[in-house]
């Protein structure tokens, strides 16, 4: 039987945070989650999750963090410092230098386990050394300490394979990197989590440094191809020099554009970013976990990508309704809406959002569904329902979407008449999507929300009586907070309710391909 512990776990925001926290919590054990906005990233485990706002690159805010606490589980690390932020030894060695200061200092010396990287022993990377570094630190320290090393992890929202998934929906062309066959051996984050949770539990890993990833080694290219029998999308592949490549990186990262492959990563995968053959892998040898098989894994993956609020976007926060007021149906709001949720994929214009754009996606309004879909000149982009009851449903984008933000369906009294109406409430995801929103993107929006709303017209067997009618509003400061408010309770309750057995994920694995 597993002891209860109190541990407290450093940034819950990042891939391995929320898994690593959704494993403890499922083990039992209280968390104190620790980051700079620790009360709003709290509030997806509700009240199993206590909150301590602070900053592991700052002094300020930490003093007592670990007070009463059995063991620190110190995940905040950084591959590339932010734009105008710390630097990675900022964050990546005083960080660590600091939780270890505030371990000491609470009295009864928790255990402190830290997450490395595979490779920091001997890579050569900025980041690598700088985890060497937190290493050496957290080998001095007075009390028990475990060190685990997870290959490249991927998950919901994860810098490199998340996004490289991202690139294959949306992307006519994939710059590949120095002809993408480097390889690599990446984990499952529900895996990773699952051997931290251990390693916070079990005495015989104390004093060990442990390699931890999945069985299989895998490259760009490999993952390409995986991406390509899972959307349905094979966009055109561009060999790029790696020290064009990095070039390339460079700019694109002084502009703000993501890249699947930071200046670091390219060293890791020169270097060999896998368990050498003379080297156990811990995952398996020591915490007797089965690992998530590659396949498997990445078809969680494209329905598990996290939902876009509008604070995540840039530009103005915009409210559009579209609405038409049925005379002559027979149908009540509930059973109006009953049959848009049964027929949804038949109601939605295949020309402007076609719903069957992967194998295997759901393409019924059900509570938690992941929904696929291509749109003109952007690929295949995501929502998900959030909240559905017998009148509405309402839907966020996920990363990926050109938008950030929602729309919602909703069916309604309106005397005599059943109002259907589309509410959406968005801005641009990102600097180019702002600019093609302006000439292509909203008038391609309009165009689809009308068609819907003249296809459910139409299903009712009745008329609009005035039409379809439309309105549009730019919400300021306090509106647009409020409405992410909102949207992040809806995203939470769903995390809360979540029914999947993997920590860290969210989302069924779709049917085998």
């Amino acid at each position: 039987m597993v002891t209860r512990m109190k541990v407290l776990v450093t940034g819950g925001t990042g891939v391995v945070g929320r898994a690593a926290v959704s494993a403890l919590v499922e083990r039992g054990h209280e968390v104190r989650l620790l980051s700079r906005h620790a009360r709003r990233d709290a509030e997806q485990w509700g009240d199993a999750v206590e909150s301590w706002t602070g900053d592991v690159a700052r002094d300020e805010g930490l003093a007592g963090c670990a007070d009463g606490c059995d063991a620190v589980l110190h995940v905040v690390g950084v591959v590339a410092a932010p734009a105008g932020g710390p630097t990675i030894e900022e964050i990546n060695v005083e960080g660590t230098q600091r939780m270890l200061r505030e371990a000491i200092a609470a009295g009864t010396a928790p255990k402190f386990v830290f997450v490395s990287s595979l490779g920091a022993d001997r890579g050569e990377s900025d980041y690598h050394r700088s985890k060497r570094q937190a290493e050496a630190l957290v080998r001095e320290y007075p009390g028990e300490w475990v060190i685990v090393r997870p290959g490249n992890v991927y998950g919901p929202g994860d810098d490199e394979i998340s996004l490289l998934l991202r690139m294959v929906r949306t992307l006519p062309v994939i710059p590949v990197i120095g002809g993408g066959d480097a390889r690599f051996q990446p984990i499952y984050a529900g895996d990773l989590a699952k051997a931290l949770a251990l390693a916070v539990e079990r005495k015989d890993v104390v004093g060990r440094a442990l390699d931890v990833a999945g069985l299989e080694q895998t490259s760009q290219n490999d993952l390409l191809d995986q991406f390509a029998r899972i959307t349905n999308r094979e966009p055109a592949r561009v060999g790029v020099p790696e020290f064009l490549t990095s070039i390339g990186i460079s700019i694109a990262e002084r502009v703000g554009v993501p890249v699947p492959f930071h200046e670091a990563q390219l060293t890791m995968l020169r270097e060999g970013n896998s368990i050498p053959a003379d080297r156990v892998n811990a995952l398996t040898e020591v915490f007797g976990i089965t690992p998530t098989p590659l396949d498997e894994g990445l078809r969680i993956l494209a329905d598990a990508l996290p939902e876009a609020l509008p604070s995540q976007g840039v530009g103005a926060l915009k409210r559009k309704q579209f609405w038409a007021d049925i005379a002559g149906t027979v149908h009540t709001p509930e059973s109006l809406f009953a049959l848009f949720r049964q027929r949804f994929a038949e109601l939605v214009p295949g020309a402007l959002m076609d719903v069957d754009a992967e194998p295997d996606t759901p393409s019924l309004l059900e509570e938690g569904a992941t929904l696929t879909m291509a749109l003109p000149l952007r690929g295949n982009v995501q929502v998900r329902v959030e909240e559905i009851t017998d009148r509405r449903a309402t839907l966020c984008t996920l990363a990926g979407h050109p938008l950030t933000g929602a729309v919602r369906f909703i069916c309604e009294d309106r005397g005599d008449d059943v109002r259907f109406q589309v509410e959406v409430y968005d801005r641009p995801a990102t600097l180019v999507d702002h600019l093609m929103m302006r000439p292509f993107g909203e008038m391609l929006q309009s165009s689809a929300w009308n068609a819907v709303i003249e296809n459910v017209v139409s299903a009712s067997g009745g008329r609009a009586r005035n039409g379809i009618e439309h309105e549009e509003a730019t919400l300021d400061a306090d509106q647009s907070e409020r409405i992410d408010e909102w949207l992040r309770d809806l995203v939470n309750e769903q995390r809360r309710t979540s029914t999947s057995e993997q920590p860290g994920f969210t989302r069924e694995t779709r049917a085998d391909l």
